[in-house]
């Protein structure tokens, strides 16, 4: 089969003016960013206001495994399904992060034949907003260290500088490093270290900005920059942005990139692209500003959740859905036959190398077996009240067997219904099977708002009820660090904000290890932040990172131009 980037380079791509107009998108709402990029004026939302809303649909997926499962990949097939049916629906993803591109993850725009087209500018740059929120996130961090070298006059506690700097670049070697060496002209010496941009608070703050007009928005992110927590005096007391005199010029920084980006799919679906948030060092999901435009101008909105339904999913309910208002009318749950497979834990599988013979020949068993994982995101979406169908990302070397396998895990599960997708190798009209069976679940939805928690708990009850409910696990336990962190949170009055976890997306716990559907352990936190900006705190679970790090062979080695100027090798 050809790449994708072999197939989206034969697309017949439409002037996005087109893909606009599909939409009902008036002309002065676009702003052009050559023939196939816009962004959307955000003064739409107040126009339209009193438009009804959409259908909402959430895709989300089992624990992630080395294989990928194929969610963005779903997303996109199954919005351009539900247009072959004669529903005007749109898609909303996140941007794709430079650092996992051109690392070992590959772009975040789809595959084959149901991608987000032009491949190379969804992927690369698109309109630039990452690289704007790691200027602002730096030039903070610099006013930061910029107010302690100058006479400290916040008191400021150079142990307790809480924001790193950031690149969008998987680079291990500098997680931890050493900053102001070399005399006093050029700093103080300072242990910090860098996150990956994506990581960064100004991100999630990006995602969570909500307001009807650009200038609403714009005060709604101002603020929320503000109330960022860049460190701690002396004494235990929060340092703002404000009070480093940082927030304004972050914010002029940002302007631009509060406006969605809109691109189309292979099919010319309508696709929103905004933001970029990691879900296991963030709250995973796209922005709430693009969800809200498309919900306003289509019949149905399917956005995509990172990783598995613990991760982005519990965040998109418990984080985004608090912060939006909106709520999902069906979630689809993605899984792949060789994945659950690999749940069982019995098979070693190691990107870029060949697949194990014994995980491609037919066994049900094994497929029941790791379908512990697929039971519990089941029970993990049902637990918010929505009605939830099955993707099964269907291989041409799945056996019958083993997809019947998967419809009485899911059926024995709770799940509405199951589908065979194969968007992938089929585009659109792969997808119509999902895409009935996601109408039958939205239309008889009566789901309202159901979160996990309420936010008057106690930080650590929150985090348990996640642990317990969303993870499995039976207990929680703390490092001293971590229990001091979590009280001086609610000593300066952040205990009411909702949790997001950062753990590895590999497991439901916190130990990548541990497949299928773990129990019986104690869930750990080493460490616990506060994104007050953004509005939600922070733990750290097991030995998660916020920086990735670079494989023996990452992508960026078979990236390249050819003869023609062309781009090879990037997906």
């Amino acid at each position: 089969m050809k790449t994708s980037l072999q197939i989206a380079s034969e697309a017949h791509i439409e002037h996005i003016r087109s893909v606009a107009e599909r939409l009902g998108i008036p002309e002065q709402y676009i702003e052009y960013h050559g023939r196939y990029k816009a962004k959307i004026d955000l003064s739409l939302l107040d126009s339209y206001r009193d438009r009804p809303l959409g259908k909402y649909i959430l895709v989300t997926a089992i624990t992630p495994t080395p294989l990928g499962e194929g969610k963005t990949t779903t997303t996109i097939g199954l919005g351009m399904a539900l247009n072959r049916l004669g529903k005007n629906a749109a898609i909303a993803l996140r941007q794709s992060s430079l650092g996992p591109a051109f690392g070992i993850k590959g772009g975040g725009a789809g595959g084959g034949y149901s991608q987000v087209v032009p491949l190379e500018e969804s992927i690369v740059h698109l309109n630039g907003d990452i690289h704007a929120i790691g200027q602002a996130h730096n030039q903070i961090a610099a006013l930061v260290d910029n107010s302690w070298y100058h006479g400290n006059p916040l008191n400021i506690d150079p142990q307790r500088i809480a924001i790193r700097r950031v690149l969008d670049v998987n680079d291990r070697f500098l997680r931890q490093i050493t900053i102001g060496q070399g005399g006093e002209k050029n700093g103080i010496p300072r242990d910090t270290g860098f996150d990956i941009t994506v990581a960064s608070e100004l991100m999630a703050i990006l995602a969570l900005a909500t307001g009807n007009t650009n200038t609403a928005a714009l005060k709604s992110m101002r603020q929320r920059i503000g109330q960022m927590v860049v460190a701690f005096t002396a004494d235990g007391k929060p340092v703002t942005a404000d009070d480093v005199r940082a927030a304004g010029a972050a914010t002029v920084i940002m302007r631009e990139t509060l406006k969605p980006n809109l691109m189309q799919t292979i099919e010319n679906t309508p696709a929103f692209v905004h933001a970029g948030p990691f879900a296991n060092i963030a709250h995973g999901n796209s922005s709430i500003v693009a969800d809200q435009i498309g919900l306003r101008v289509a019949d149905y909105v399917v956005t995509e959740a990172g990783f598995g339904m613990d991760m982005g999913g519990e965040k998109f309910f418990d984080i985004k859905c608090r912060a939006s208002g909106l709520w999902p009318a069906a979630a689809v749950v993605v899984a792949t036959v060789r994945a659950l497979k690999s749940h069982t834990g019995k098979y070693k599988i190691t990107p870029g190398k060949p697949l194990p013979p014994e995980l491609l020949a037919e066994n049900p068993d094994d497929v029941l077996a790791g379908g512990a994982n697929l039971r519990k995101q089941i029970e993990n979406a049902r637990a918010f009240g929505v009605p939830v169908v099955v993707a099964l990302n269907a291989y041409p070397d799945d056996k019958p067997s083993e997809i019947e396998a998967v419809r009485q895990i899911a059926r024995a599960a709770g799940a509405d219904d199951m589908a065979v997708s194969t968007v992938f190798a089929e585009g659109g009209a792969g997808g119509l099977d999902l895409a009935r069976k996601v109408v039958a679940a939205a239309e008889r939805s009566r789901a309202t708002p159901q979160f996990l928690y309420p936010l008057d708990m106690p930080i650590k009850d929150k985090i348990h009820t996640i642990a317990t409910r969303i993870y499995g696990a039976d207990d929680v336990s703390y490092t001293d660090v971590a229990s001091q962190q979590i009280a001086s949170f609610e000593a300066n009055g952040f205990g009411n904000l909702p949790i997001c976890m950062a753990k590895t997306h590999l497991s439901l716990s916190h130990d990548a290890k541990l497949k299928g559907a773990p129990s019986g352990y104690t869930f750990h936190i080493r460490e616990a932040r506060a994104s007050v900006g953004a509005g939600f705190i922070y733990p750290l679970a097991g030995d998660m990172v916020t920086m990735p790090g670079l494989g023996t062979a990452p992508s960026a080695h078979s990236i390249d131009i050819d003869e023609n100027g062309n781009t090879v090798g990037l997906f």
